[in-house]
């Protein structure tokens, strides 16, 4: 095995949150490291399909802002990217269509500018520990094994595999049984007629969830929930086998194409590779058989053309690492003030039915938000391991709303900042004076209060 130098910051996982981590912490003066399993940046956005970006506001007000507003910007530069337009559902407060090739090259540039080393085909294998604290993560690349040492260490994995190799306290599921939030594997569609679906819509409003008609003409794109009884109507006649109640699909970037969320795995473990390899299969068949019901049964799609599915399914839910807080519902719904708040976040608690159809929602009055204290992001037992993305310290119904991409980034650049900060100040995570981390992030643009 080969030892491939020192770093002060490694971040483990190059999803959005990871990205973010690394960019913040190399920005600061921190050597940082990011490592990614795949050929390129940008996780379940790149790797599973996963679109629109929903949502950086809460009403009228952005809540998560700095890195990934940074983003955002650079890809609307590269013409891959609409900005942040009305969600014609009512559900969030903004969605942001994006192109993920656009993202991928952005996701690049800016690690580059900002001095991170990248290392990609990089996979996990196991850490090397000391006590309370990690000294270097082990991964298998086309090269052999890598040891890949550090000071400061973040798991934006997703799944919580450098926490778990670390010897991290870890949970999963829902308390009472364990079971995840269905797996999805999102699909593009292509030539979809918007013009006629649009106007089925107008004629059958009661069909859809669209809460204000008017919005399907002022927003530059469509989100789109319903087709109820086209969908009742095939799965009693045993067309489709989906636990869903309706549809969900949201146009891109590009006029008549849309991304559908619709397919749901239920009862699988995502961390279970026999499980996952299951899930996988049954996602692709859903797809194939919700595409015949599109061409079949729904207005606009009669010529419609299957364009990709993702590299990988898509996963809600998985493990989540207990760490010095664990965030809660309640602090959620009550919008909690913490003392070491980091990231502000939006989202309603989003909870699709891990043993079949429906989706339970509690949403937040209009404008509020909720803060992710720095808390949330320190490993339990652990001296120099930080959380990001969706495996933070959360229940499985706050996991429920900070999971989505705008917070997992917001998150991000806390995590990617109060690691450089630990390094460069020659302090354990925990004795960072939280008003510099905070004053820190403010100068990057980020929101916290």
């Amino acid at each position: 095995m080969k030892s491939d130098g020192a770093w002060d910051v490694v971040v483990v996982g190059g999803g959005v949150s990871g990205c973010m981590a690394a960019v913040a912490a190399a920005r600061l003066g921190a050597r940082t490291l990011l490592i990614e399993r795949y050929g390129f940046l940008g996780g379940a956005l790149a790797n599973a399909g996963v679109g629109p970006m929903m949502t950086f506001h809460a009403g009228t007000r952005q809540v998560v802002t700095g890195l990934p507003q940074e983003l955002v910007d650079l890809m609307c530069a590269h013409g891959g990217c609409l900005g942040h337009i009305e969600d014609t559902t009512g559900y969030a407060s903004s969605v942001t269509p994006f192109d993920p090739e656009v993202l991928k090259l952005s996701l690049d540039e800016m690690a580059q500018r900002s001095g991170v080393q990248v290392l990609l085909h990089a996979r996990l294998v196991d850490v090397r520990r000391a006590g309370q604290a990690l000294q270097a993560v082990r991964a298998q690349t086309k090269g052999g094994l890598l040891e890949l040492a550090g000071r400061v260490f973040v798991d934006a994995t997703g799944d919580a595999d450098l926490s778990v190799a670390a010897g991290a306290d870890v949970r999963q599921g829902r308390d009472e049984d364990g079971l995840c939030q269905p797996m999805t594997a999102n699909f593009r569609l292509s030539g979809v007629d918007m013009d006629r679906l649009k106007a089925e819509i107008r004629r059958r409003p009661e069909n859809f969830n669209i809460q204000d008609l008017s919005s399907i003409d002022r927003a530059p794109r469509l989100s789109m929930a319903g087709f109820y009884s086209e969908f009742n109507e095939a799965k009693a006649a045993g067309e489709i086998s989906t636990r869903r109640e309706d549809v969900l699909l949201f146009e891109t970037v590009r006029p008549g194409e849309v991304i559908v969320n619709t397919t749901r795995v239920v009862r699988l473990n995502p961390v279970d590779p026999w499980d996952l390899s299951l899930a996988e299969r049954e996602g692709r068949r859903q797809v194939h058989e919700l595409l015949s019901f599109f061409r079949k049964r729904c207005a606009g799609f009669a010529q419609a053309q299957l364009v990709s599915t993702g590299v990988q399914i898509g996963v809600r839910e998985s493990r989540r690492v207990m760490g010095d807080h664990v965030l809660t519902q309640e602090d959620l719904l009550s919008s909690r003030p913490f003392e070491d708040a980091v990231a502000l976040g939006g989202y309603p608690i989003d909870i699709h039915n891990p043993t079949g159809a429906h989706t339970s929602t509690m949403h937040l009055r209009p404008g509020q938000f909720y803060y992710i204290p720095l808390r949330a992001l320190i490993a339990a037992g652990l001296d120099n391991l930080l959380v990001s993305g969706r495996c933070i310290s959360a229940t499985h119904e706050a996991s429920a709303a900070i999971r989505v991409t705008p917070i997992a980034m917001a998150v991000g650049q806390a995590a990617g900042t109060a690691a450089a900060l630990s390094c460069l100040q020659d302090l354990p995570v925990r004795a960072l004076p939280v008003a510099r981390v905070q004053q820190t992030l403010e100068r990057m643009g980020a929101s916290i209060h």
